[in-house]
This record gives C-alpha cells, sequence and structure tokens, in this order.
C-alpha cells in the first residue's frame, strides 16, 4: 500500500513513517523542498507541494491508498500574533482544501484520509469539581483554537460525500523524545526540577507517541474508525502529577518542585499562558469501544519508558 504523509518531518511524522516502512508500506512525503522531488531512500519516497501556490503532484495523490495529513504551522512556538493566528489556521485549512480538491479532481484509489486533529476543539473544562469528559459529539468551542480545529476538520469533510473513509484523530498532549512538551520538560529537569505552571490542577489529556503511531497505524485498516476520534490515553491527569511522574522516573525522589504562578504565564506567554493554564478532559471511550490497547495508559507505565527513550 501507498501511504501519503504531510507534515512529515516533525516528532509524530517521523516515528510513523518509520513505523510504516516497517509495516510494509511504501511512504510518500510531501515536502516543500524542490531537490528533494522524486528521491527514493528504498520504500521512502519525496513529492513536491507548495500550498499557498496550490501545487501539488497530482498523480502520487490519486494513486495513494491512504493519506495521513499532519500538516500545520506550530501552535505554541510563537507568539499568537495576529499574522501567526492566521498562518496556523491557513496551514490546515488550505492544505486540507488542497488534498480534497485534488482528490475529487478525477478517479483515485485512495481509501482513506487521516487528518491530525487536536483536543482544542473543545476547550476548557466547566468551572466545576470533576468536570464530565468531553466527547466526539461535543460542539467546538468558540475560541481560537476551537474556531481553528472546526475549520480545519471542515477543510476535508467533503471527501465524505465522494466516499472517502475520512478519520479526525482530535490528539491531546502527545509525550514522546524529539519534540514537544518532553523537550519543553528537558532544559528544567536537567537541573532537577519539576516546573509545574499554576497551580497544577489543570487536566492533561496525553498520549504517548508509540500510542498515537499505533492508533494511526489502526485507522488505516479498521474500517469501523470513522469521522472525529479523540486520541488520548484513557486515564488524564493533573499537570502536577503529569510533570511529578516524569521528575520521578529519572530522579526518584531527589528533585524539587517549582510552580510558576499563572499570572506569570499570562504575562510572559499572553494569550497562549491561557491555553498552558487550561484544563482540559477528554474522553477515550470511543477509542476504547473500538476494541484500541493502549500500550500506555497511565502515566506511571509511560514515564519511565518517555525518560528511558527520550536522550537524557
Amino acid at each position: 500500500m501507498k501511504v501519503i504523509i504531510t507534515g512529515g518531518t516533525g516528532m509524530i511524522g517521523k516515528a510513523l513513517a518509520g513505523s510504516l516502512m516497517e509495516s510494509g508500506y511504501q511512504v510518500i512525503l510531501f515536502t516543500r523542498k524542490k531537490e528533494l522531488h522524486g528521491r527514493m531512500e528504498g520504500a521512502l519516497s519525496y513529492c513536491y507541494w507548495n500550498v499557498p501556490a496550490r501545487q501539488i503532484d497530482r498523480e502520487a495523490v490519486l494513486e495513494a491508498d491512504a493519506i495521513i495529513h499532519l500538516a500545520g504551522a506550530g501552535v505554541m512556538d510563537r507568539p499568537w500574533s495576529a499574522k501567526r493566528k492566521k498562518e496556523i489556521v491557513d496551514s490546515r485549512v488550505l492544505s486540507g482544501k488542497l488534498l480534497s480538491d485534488t482528490l475529487r479532481s478525477g478517479p483515485g484509489r485512495l481509501k482513506v484520509l487521516i487528518s491530525a486533529a487536536a483536543i482544542g476543539w473543545y476547550g476548557a473544562d466547566p468551572e466545576v469539581p470533576n468536570p464530565v469528559p468531553f466527547t466526539e459529539t461535543q460542539q467546538a468551542a468558540g475560541d481560537f483554537l476551537g474556531t481553528c480545529c472546526r475549520e480545519w476538520e471542515e477543510s476535508t469533510r467533503s471527501l465524505i460525500g465522494a466516499g472517502i473513509r475520512v478519520v479526525y484523530l482530535r490528539t491531546g498532549i502527545v509525550l514522546g523524545p524529539g519534540g514537544g512538551v518532553l523537550s519543553a520538560l528537558k532544559r528544567a529537569l536537567n537541573w532537577r526540577l519539576a516546573v509545574i505552571p499554576g497551580s497544577g490542577r489543570q487536566v492533561i489529556s496525553w498520549i504517548h507517541l508509540d500510542d498515537l503511531v499505533n492508533l494511526y497505524q489502526a485507522a488505516i485498516t479498521q474500517e469501523a474508525y470513522k469521522g472525529p476520534l479523540n486520541a488520548v490515553a484513557p486515564y488524564p491527569v493533573s499537570n502536577d502529577q503529569l510533570v511529578q511522574a516524569l521528575a520521578a522516573a529519572r530522579y526518584g525522589t531527589a528533585f524539587i518542585t517549582v510552580h510558576i504562578p499563572a499570572i506569570a504565564m499570562k504575562w510572559t506567554l499572553g494569550e497562549r499562558g491561557a491555553e498552558a493554564l487550561k484544563s482540559c478532559t477528554v474522553s477515550a471511550q470511543r477509542l476504547l469501544a473500538y476494541g484500541f490497547e493502549f500500550r500506555y495508559p497511565h502515566i506511571q507505565a509511560a514515564a519511565p519508558a518517555l525518560m528511558t527513550g527520550s536522550g537524557f
């Protein structure tokens, strides 16, 4: 089977491409670097695309059996200026529309498109103790990330009417080596500091990178997987529990816990600070009902594996 991956150079894309090739798939990475177009490295090849210019290798798209759409500008890596917000939205929406328009332009053999999505769809937990976890039936929040996620999913929804199975993996905080939250924590952990933003009581809906990669592979073959699906571990934790578990997995009890005041987070990060302090409790029940088996359902099992494989 030929599988296209967009946005394949990030932490998730690299892990996924390697895993797919080990499983016998031919992987095609879409890239903006013209010099890579046509290059082949075993089961891996490259095809050029340029989303703003609406340039894409149409032949590759129409010959693919599956597309995994990961492309999108980083959400938390830069301040949210008006220009950056537009980049975040456009990188997801325009790329989705380009894929959709290309697939509808001629007969292809695509069986499934699996699009990255995010639990930013749901917004924050209600201000009540023990909030009911968000499920896939929830309407999108009206804030920036909720609106972005809604437009992101809508950009490829027309393919459903064209008879293509579409899966939206609404992904929580991904824990894995080579990027993301774990890299952000590395500097402090190297100094034996467990740094916790705000009170630490905010709920983190997370997933181990290995489980996410396995989920993408399952979505290729399992026809029951359709529409939105929460890609989160079944046991969310508080921010405090998350950071403490990672620190304990590395140092036992020989570390210091440091809280960063919420006001300092908001002053330093602006609107992004509110996101870093947000509590979002998301349900994995639909995924469990499909029979998906998590390798790391609990943070207590994930933390030692992350500390061993994260390059610390």
